[in-house]
C-alpha cells in the first residue's frame, strides 16, 4: 500500500503497536539518541517524541528500525516478496508466450505508477511558507558527544544536472552552520559532488532542496543505489505503487514530493570556499573526521501546518540504518543475479555496517567459480567498497551465522583459501594506509576437496593485548600461532570483551587493511583487529569509538519510567554501550 505522507505511516505503525509516543519534554542535544539507541538495540518500536524540549515540533526516531517496519514501509509482507516481484521482470522467459504475457499484465501496469507526477499548484509541504528562514527553529539533533554540532540526519537532497530537467535525489547528512546555511556532506563518489562539479565548471551558482519526512518509499528510494539514469522517484513510485507527486519549490526551480513535512530550499555557490564540517558519529560505529565540504545556503523553509521532524541516529550496529540495508540486500539481489549467474544468495551482517562485509553463497561448478564471483561483486557499482567477501557453497544458509562460521572453520585453508584485492574503498573507511583506497579480502569457503591437516584444529579463539607501539597486534599472532593450534586467531585491544563475538567481527570488518593485518603461517591464519597507530602506514588519524557520555546514560537511565517504554531497556545494552 501507499502511505500519502510520514504521518499516515506513523497512524498505520500506532495501529499495530509499533509505535510509542513520549509525552514528556526530552532534549535533542544527546537525550534523544541514548533513548533511541537504547530502544534500537533492544529491538524495539518507533519513537514520537511529542516534547521537544525548547521547540515547536515532535520528532520520529526509529520509524523503520526492524525488519517488520521496513517490510511495511515497502508495502509488503517481507522484504523478499519484493526481490520476488523485481526477479519477474527481470525473466525474460515471461514475456516469450501468450500466457506469458497476460500472466504478466498486472505487473505491467504497475509500472504506470512509476512516472512521477508535476503539479503547478502548491503542495501540503508549502502550506507554510517562512522567506526568512531559520534554521534554528527545527528540532535538529546533536546526535553524540564529539559531533560537531546539529545535523540533519534524514535528509533528501534534491539536485538537479546543470543544463537538464533531470533530477537526483540522495542522503548526505547536513550540519547547522548558522541560521541560514549547512554543510553539505556529499563524497566524491556520490552523483551529488559530481552534480556539483558540472556547475563549479560553468561557475554557476547550483539550486538545492531538501525534503525531510517524506512517505517511507521515497525516504528510502533516495538511499538506494539505483544506476544513474533511473530517476529515484520513478522507483519510488514503483515501491508504492502510487506516482510521486511533486511541486515547484517556491524559490528555485527544484520539483520536491508535494507531501513533505519540511522542504528547506536554498543554493549552493560553487565559487565560495568550503567550510568544515564534522566530526560525527557515523554508521560505522566510529566518528568520521572533519573535512571541507560546500555551504548550502537556504533561502527559504516551508512545511505543513503541523509537520513531524524526521530523524535517526546512526552508530554500532544495530541501528535503523542497518534495516535500510538489509532492504538494498534483498531488492537488489535479483540485478546482481542477474549479472553473476554463480550468485546465489547474499548476506549483509550488520556488524559489517553495509560496505565492510558480505557473505555470499555460489553456484562453485567449475574451479574459480568463488573468485569470480568476488571479482563480478568488486565491479558493480556501490559494491566495489566491500571490504570483505566470504564466498560458501549454495547449500549454505548465508543468513545462519553460525552455519557460516562452521563453514568457514572447515573449509578456510590459509593463504590459498584468500583472494587480496587492492581498489576503492568507501570514504568513511579508516583501516587503510590512505583515503578511499586500500586492500579488500575475499575468502573462500566453498568446499575445495583438500584434506585437513590433522595438527590443525576447525577452531578459533580471540585474544586481547593492551597495545603501545606499532604493529604490537601482528608480533603478537606472530608469536601466538607458532605454538597453538587454532586455525583462526583474532586480537583485539584489551577494551573489547573478548566474549562478545558481535563486537569482535564489528572490530574485524573496521579496523583491517588485509595486505597490513592478516598473518599466514601455514594453513593458520590470523587477523589483527586493533586499533592502527601513525607508525603502522596510517595518513590520518584514526578515529575514536561513538560512545555515549556518563552523565547522559544515567540521565536516560534515571528518567526511563518517565519516557513510558518498556523498561527491558533501562540500562541499555551493555554490550553496546
Amino acid at each position: 500500500m501507499a502511505y500519502r505522507n510520514l504521518q499516515s505511516f506513523l497512524r498505520k505503525l500506532e495501529e499495530h503497536n509499533e509505535l510509542i509516543k513520549i509525552d514528556v519534554p526530552v532534549s535533542t542535544e544527546l537525550e534523544m539518541t541514548e533513548v533511541a539507541d537504547r530502544v534500537s538495540k533492544a529491538q524495539g518500536p518507533a519513537l514520537l517524541f511529542q516534547n521537544a524540549e525548547g521547540y515547536d515540533y515532535p520528532v520520529a526516531m526509529n520509524v523503520m528500525g526492524s525488519e517488520k517496519r521496513m517490510s511495511m514501509a515497502l508495502g509488503a509482507d517481507n522484504l523478499d516478496d519484493i526481490g520476488r516481484e523485481i526477479e519477474k521482470y527481470l525473466n525474460l522467459e515471461n514475456y516469450l508466450s501468450v500466457s506469458g504475457l497476460v500472466k504478466s499484465i498486472p505487473r505491467l501496469l504497475r509500472l504506470l505508477h512509476v512516472f512521477p507526477r508535476r503539479s503547478f499548484r502548491k503542495g501540503n509541504c508549502q502550506q507554510v511558507i517562512e522567506k526568512e528562514p531559520d534554521l534554528f527553529s527545527l528540532p535538529v539533533l546533536k546526535c553524540w558527544p564529539q559531533d560537531a554540532g546539529r545535523f540533519f540526519t534524514l535528509p533528501l537532497v534534491f539536485t538537479k544536472e546543470a543544463g537538464s530537467r533531470r533530477q537526483n535525489v540522495g542522503m548526505y547528512r547536513m550540519q547547522i552552520l548558522d541560521r541560514t546555511s549547512t554543510a553539505m556532506h556529499w563524497h566524491k563518489h556520490k552523483d551529488g559532488s559530481e552534480i556539483f562539479q558540472s556547475y563549479a565548471a560553468e561557475g554557476r551558482k547550483m539550486p538545492v532542496a531538501v525534503a525531510l519526512g517524506c512517505d517511507p518509499a521515497i525516504t528510502y528510494a533516495a538511499t538506494s543505489p539505483l544506476p544513474k539514469m533511473i530517476d529515484e522517484m520513478m522507483f519510488a513510485g514503483w515501491l508504492r505503487k502510487a506516482r510521486v507527486k511533486l511541486v515547484k519549490c517556491i524559490t528555485n526551480d527544484i520539483y520536491v514530493p508535494a507531501d513533505a513535512e519540511f522542504v528547506l530550499e536554498g543554493y549552493v555557490d560553487t565559487k565560495e570556499d568550503l567550510v568544515r564540517e564534522g566530526p560525527f558519529g557515523d554508521h560505522t560505529g566510529y566518528y568520521s573526521l572533519a573535512d571541507e565540504y560546500p555551504r548550502f545556503h537556504v533561502t527559504c523553509i516551508t512545511h505543513r501546518r503541523e509537520p513531524v521532524y524526521p530523524a535517526t541516529v546512526v552508530g554500532k550496529p544495530p541501528m535503523e540504518d542497518c534495516y535500510m540495508a538489509k532492504a538494498t540486500e534483498r531488492i537488489f539481489l535479483p540485478f546482481l543475479r542477474l549479472q553473476i549467474p554463480e550468485l546465489a544468495d547474499m548476506n549483509l551482517p550488520l556488524e559489517g555496517v553495509f560496505h565492510n562485509c558480505a557473505i555470499v553463497s555460489v553456484r562453485s561448478r567449475y574451479p574459480g567459480a568463488a573468485r569470480k564471483v568476488m571479482n563480478a561483486i568488486w565491479g558493480m557499482g556501490q559494491m566495489m567498497y566491500t571490504k570483505m567477501i566470504v564466498t560458501v557453497n549454495e547449500s549454505v544458509d548465508v543468513r545462519d551465522l553460525s552455519k557460516v562460521r562452521d563453514v568457514v572453520l572447515q573449509n578456510v585453508r590459509g593463504r590459498e583459501s584468500l583472494f587480496f584485492s587492492n581498489g576503492p574503498l568507501d570514504a568513511l573507511d579508516h583501516s587503510s594506509g590512505t583515503a578511499l583506497y586500500g586492500c579488500r579480502l575475499g575468502v573462500d569457503a566453498t568446499e575445495n576437496g583438500i584434506s585437513q591437516e590433522k595438527e590443525v584444529e576447525n577452531s578459533f579463539i580471540v585474544i586481547s593485548v593492551k597495545k603501545e607501539y606499532n604493529f604490537q597486534g601482528r608480533k603478537t599472532l606472530e608469536e601466538y600461532l607458532p605454538v597453538h593450534s587454532q586455525k583462526f586467531v583474532i586480537c583485539v585491544d584489551d577494551s573489547v570483551d573478548a566474549g562478545d563475538l558481535s563486537t569482535v567481527m564489528w572490530k574485524v570488518f573496521n579496523n583491517i587493511d588485509a595486505s597490513r593485518d592478516i598473518v599466514i603461517l601455514g594453513q593458520k591464519i590470523g587477523v589483527d583487529a586493533t586499533r592502527k597507530l601513525r607508525g603502522e602506514g596510517l595518513s590520518r588519524d584514526w578515529p575514536d569509538d561513538i560512545v555515549m557520555s556518563e552523565e547522559m546514560k544515567r540521565i536516560v537511565s534515571e528518567r526511563w519510567m518517565e519516557y513510558g517504554i518498556d523498561g527491558s531497556s533501562k540500562k541499555g545494552n551493555k554490550k553496546n554501550k
